[in-house]
């Protein structure tokens, strides 16, 4: 069953600022998430109790994944650095 994506808007308005190759990869990503989000480079963020990251090169889809609606919300895209994971 396919997962239902949801880009919130930080993350899209991140992801309009992006070089076109970096937005390109990340786009491939993120269609490929609604296949299975838990698949590649994944990790469960400590300190937040549903998020997940997913790493792309230099950069990282953050997500919350809602397993009972099929749901993914992308809540941000970031590049890392060394304050990406710190609690907002």
């Amino acid at each position: 069953m396919r997962w239902d994506l949801h880009v919130a808007g930080p993350a899209r308005k991140q992801l309009e600022r992006l070089p076109s190759k970096t937005r390109e990869q990340i786009l491939a990503v993120l269609v490929a998430m609604r296949d299975n989000p838990f698949q590649g480079d994944i990790q469960h963020l400590k300190n937040q109790p549903s998020a997940f990251r997913r790493r792309v090169g230099d950069w990282r889809i953050l997500f919350d994944p809602e397993p009972g609606r099929h749901l993914v919300v992308v809540t941000a895209i970031e590049r890392r650095t060394t304050t990406t994971y710190r609690l907002r």
